[in-house]
């Protein structure tokens, strides 16, 4: 058998087992038999086994470029290295649906090796074999990576230009796969949670780790996409508002609405219709943005071509997203809350600000994304929605959250308590004001830095009075120094205090976006050999053009002396392709970036146009990300002593 059989092979008896573990697991929930339920659950173990076999069938026909592959014809070339021909399994359409699928057969196996044998697991189980009958599905018919060439070509197209210009490829969109498909998990216990009638928070404590990990991995996604972009597209910026970096984005804001809110019902018992929505929309929300990637309906850099497989991913949308609404409407009396919020002056009304926040946030993404879409459809004329909408909208609304963000640690729950409430951010206040009226004195102007500076002081200034009162009671209590105090609590709470350094995270963040979108300043000057310029503070030389041929590509540089360092910022030109492919060079410094795009060259008389962006705190945003997920880790370390359940739900969620 040749790659294409072997590969259309595996993918069709991983969907017949697939399948099998679907009827069997639903079976077994709805008769309460635990033989079928068996049966479904070994299952997950051939699926998995067969969607692996087809994977590495893939890689093979990609690394011995075997082009009577449709799928390595199309986009595998025998000149690319090694890595990017590894890589290019998840570079395309076919290939990427495979990863999807593969990913969610891993999490499928893991979820029926290790959840809790109870009536929920059958239907969550039959809930993820569903989902992954689909991906399946697709592979084995409209979105086949295995389709056969009858007269192969010597070589391949190679892969697109951008997917191989920086390391970033390896790393970015496994992240988000890896956050997507990991939503399928709670998204799949609250379908069970549903079915069974279990609406209590049984499910969400069984699924509050897996919430967790795939809002880190999407966190991970997110800042690795905008650091790719920053490296690769020669703009010197990070977020462009781009349709698909929309779609990615919805998810995060479900999901970090939902880790907040789900806190509310393990201590008050409300809000049980909240965390169910926001976990649906969260996973729907992912099909979603795979429909808007994969149909074509949308312009982006991200986007693949228009393809069969975007109607039948928004009719899978649909369909799930409508048979998850009939089940919520079927156990509508359920939903009823066991109480009712005391007053909006206290933590869990903040978290509910922050539900109605994300939420309107991700509405607003999604009004502008496709609102293009919509008028194209009824005026059969053009436009667009850019920046400046989301900008207008989004800014407001992200300070409200940081705002929240900020106070949420000083409040209590059930009702405000005044006293405490002024002891805790007294302090911090002074330190938001001081802040602000440095920043005016350092000639900070914008009002949206101004008050970020002021929330973000505000935030880390609260975080360190509850910690530092936390650690003084400790002490008072048992004794010795506070290194061992604070060692204590760290040990006893750590979602509270990995949650703590997560906000911390969001705050270094949310700086670094201020400043870089504030006052980014660019300019584009002509160069000649050996003339040196003085561009945005820094001395700049320029020397000649030095090129490079490689079998993928050719390169053409700029050699650049900047402060005393060498620079080569590049222009790549991948085979077939001619459209130059820039990489920028950039001089990282913690107070700033400056940032060098060659834009055009002149070989003969050696001539360059070139590109300056000074962009201040911009890596702040690289470094605030690689703190989100160290706290998101710490909040999945079980605690050594057992947390007083008066005190189990101050732990904040992983994210904000």
């Amino acid at each position: 058998m040749n790659n294409s059989s072997l590969g259309e092979f595996s993918i069709l008896i991983a969907l017949v087992f697939c399948i099998w573990g679907f009827v069997n697991s639903a079976l077994g929930g709805s008769r309460r038999d635990s033989r079928l339920a068996e049966v479904g659950r070994r299952a997950a173990i051939p699926t998995f086994l067969f969607a692996t076999f087809a994977l590495i069938v893939l890689e093979v026909a990609l690394l011995t470029n075997d082009t009577s592959v449709n799928y390595v014809a199309n986009h595998s070339a025998s000149t690319s290295p090694l890595w990017v021909k590894i890589v290019s399994l998840w570079g395309a359409l076919a290939g990427s649906i495979l990863l999807w699928a593969w990913l969610l057969a891993g999490f499928l196996l893991l979820v029926s090796r290790i959840a809790k044998n109870d009536a929920l697991r059958p239907y969550a189980l039959a809930t993820m074999f569903a989902v992954l009958t689909f991906f399946l599905g697709v592979n084995a018919t409209v979105g086949s990576p295995f389709l056969e060439v009858p007269l192969p070509p010597l070589d391949g197209n190679g892969p697109n230009a951008l997917l191989q210009n920086h390391w970033m490829m390896a790393v970015h969109p496994v992240l988000m796969y890896i956050g997507f498909v990991g939503l399928s998990v709670p998204f799949a216990y609250a379908v069970a949670a549903m079915l069974t009638g279990r609406l209590g928070e049984t499910w969400l404590v069984q699924t509050r780790r897996w919430s967790i990990v795939a809002w880190a991995f999407l966190s991970a996604a997110i800042v690795a996409g905008g650091w790719w972009s920053y490296e690769v597209l020669g703009w010197g910026g990070y977020w462009a508002w781009d349709p698909v970096e929309n779609a990615s984005i919805l998810p995060w804001f479900f999901t970090t609405a939902y880790l907040h809110s789900l806190q509310i019902q393990e201590r008050r018992r409300i809000l049980k219709g909240w965390n169910l929505g926001l976990i649906v929309a969260a996973f729907s929300s992912t099909v979603f943005g795979t429909f808007l990637t994969r149909s074509g309906i949308v312009q982006s850099v991200h986007s693949f071509s228009k393809s069969p497989i975007g109607p039948v991913f928004l009719g899978f949308f649909a369909v799930m997203l409508g048979i998850t609404l009939y089940i919520a409407y079927k156990r509508l009396s359920l939903v009823r809350d066991d109480h009712s919020l005391d007053s909006p002056l206290s933590r869990e009304g903040a978290f509910l600000a922050g539900n109605l926040l994300f939420s309107s946030f991700a509405f607003t993404v999604v009004l502008g994304t496709m609102f293009p879409v919509f008028y194209e459809a009824f005026t059969n004329k053009t436009t667009s929605v850019g920046a400046p909408f989301f900008n207008q909208v989004g800014i407001p609304i992200g300070l409200a959250i940081l705002g929240l963000m900020a106070v949420g640690p000083a409040l209590t729950w059930r009702r405000l308590e005044g006293v405490a409430l002024r002891k805790t951010l007294t302090i911090p206040g002074i330190m938001a004001v001081l802040t602000s009226i440095t920043a005016f004195v350092l000639s900070i102007r914008d009002i949206n830095v101004l008050l970020t500076l002021a929330f973000s002081s505000l935030a880390i200034g609260v975080l360190f009075v509850v910690t530092g009162n936390a650690v003084h009671q400790r002490q008072q209590a048992e004794g010795g120094s506070s290194l061992k105090a604070l060692s204590d609590l760290l040990n006893a709470y750590p979602r509270r205090y990995g949650a703590y350094i997560t906000h911390l995270g969001v705050v270094v963040i949310a700086i670094g976006i201020a400043f870089s979108g504030a006052y980014k300043v660019e300019r584009e000057l002509a160069f000649r050999p050996g003339e040196m310029k003085t561009v945005l503070g820094h001395e700049v030389r320029y020397y000649n053009l030095v090129g490079e041929e490689r079998p993928e590509k050719t390169i053409q540089a700029a050699k650049l002396e900047v402060d005393g360092k060498e620079f080569y910022p590049a222009q790549n030109y991948y085979g077939t392709q001619r459209e130059a492919v820039s990489t920028p060079a950039i001089q990282y410094k913690v107070s700033g970036d400056f940032y060098m795009v060659l834009v055009n060259g002149d070989p003969k008389d050696q001539s360059v146009s070139l590109k300056f962006i000074s962009s201040p705190l911009v890596s702040w945003i690289w470094i605030g990300g690689l703190i989100v997920v160290i706290g998101a880790a710490l909040t999945l370390i079980p605690a050594i002593v057992s947390e007083p359940k008066t005190d189990s739900s101050n732990v904040a969620a992983a994210s904000d």
